[in-house]
């Protein structure tokens, strides 16, 4: 070997080493680091890179990264856009201002913040509570699908999802809405007595090591609470870490069975565990099921706990492996919900989870 090239490997083998634990507290404002193994899982890699759709793919399994892949053109700094993952995001903030007594708990009526829900001829929309808006169960008609423009392009997000028909009484069938998260955020924004962004950058993202990029803001310049959050594969990477730490960072790393990292806590390890709790489903697909801003479905035998948006954005937090998987992937693609997520699934279910779980 030439002298160059020995030394090139004997600095990155020092890399390797001294580089500290994506459960670690990282340095303020830098993207958390993260101990990279030799590249564990070869036939992930593959299959990733034969899915022109697929941007990025990480494999994390206690805070150790098994795998970082990155289509041409793409890379860890690239931001993506997580799309309905954000609504993640807003239970998660949610947690925190409960657990800051800006909020009294998930049983609030959002009439509370929404006064106007009083002159309503609708006397169920005053029974409406915290719980309901994240659990997708307002019974508001929705703000999403065939809606969403129109919504969307409204002078008033907050005023139009809160004046939409009653479909359900509150607390029962699952309604998915974007203007449901949106509330969420005007919530955030009334009770923090700041913006979502703002809030979100003090309590989550500047603990977590990053800058959250801004995103857009609605007509009355609350920040959008259900979608357009962008964000890189790394910060996604960071948030579902914290997610399989039951709340926790830095410390020792701990693991996602009992968090007992002894590191700073960020959410109480009961919301997030009570997130992951179904309590509704899809009426699209029964093996769908969905927690507090959280989807939950099983996945080659094993549950996962996932954030998700259009198009194939998702933070898969596995916590019998102490896994999580990043993706990221076109928003381009109308067939996201059917061919290429079947293929994504199958990648992560024959591909990842038994390498992990070996």
């Amino acid at each position: 070997m030439r002298p160059f090239a020995a030394g090139l490997v004997l600095v990155l083998a020092c890399l390797l080493v001294t580089s500290p634990a994506i459960g670690q507290a990282p340095a303020k404002g830098q993207t958390p680091p993260a101990v990279v193994t030799a590249d564990a899982l070869p036939d992930a890699r593959a299959a990733a890179a034969a899915l022109p759709a697929l941007h990025s793919l990480i494999v994390s399994r206690r805070g150790e990264l098994l795998l970082e892949y990155y289509a041409p053109n793409h890379s860890r700094t690239r931001l993506a856009n997580i799309k309905s993952a954000s609504k993640s995001i807003i239970a998660m903030l949610i947690g925190i201002a409960i657990d800051r007594k800006l909020i009294k708990s998930v049983d609030v009526p959002i009439v509370a913040y929404f006064p106007e829900l009083k002159k309503d001829p609708e006397p169920r929309k005053q029974t409406i509570t915290i719980e309901h808006l994240l659990t997708m169960r307002s019974g508001l008609e929705s703000t999403s699908g065939e809606h969403y423009g129109t919504w969307v392009g409204s002078r008033n997000w907050v005023r139009y999802a809160l004046t939409r028909p009653m479909v359900s009484a509150p607390g029962t069938d699952m309604e998915y809405s974007t203007g449901t998260s949106h509330l969420l955020s005007a919530i955030l924004t009334k009770v923090t007595k700041t913006s979502t962004h703002a809030f979100a950058q003090r309590v989550l993202a500047g603990p977590l090591g990053f800058t959250l990029a801004r995103w857009p803001r609605d007509p009355q310049g609350i920040d959008f609470g259900g979608n357009e959050m962008l964000m890189t594969p790394r910060q996604m990477l960071a948030i579902g870490e914290l997610w399989r730490r039951r709340g926790e960072v830095g410390g020792n790393g701990g693991n996602g069975t009992n968090g007992s990292g002894s590191g700073r806590r960020i959410l109480p390890a009961a919301w997030v565990d009570t997130s992951c709790v179904p309590v509704t489903r899809s009426r699209y697909d029964s093996d769908r099921l969905y927690g507090q801003g959280w989807w939950i479905q099983t996945i080659g035998g094993h549950q996962a706990c996932f954030a998700w948006g259009f198009g194939g954005q998702y933070i898969f937090v596995f916590r019998d492996l102490d896994t999580v998987v990043v993706v990221t992937s076109s928003t381009a693609r109308s067939d996201e919900r059917f061919d290429y997520r079947r293929s994504l699934f199958d990648l992560i279910a024959r591909h990842v989870l038994p390498a992990v779980s070996s």
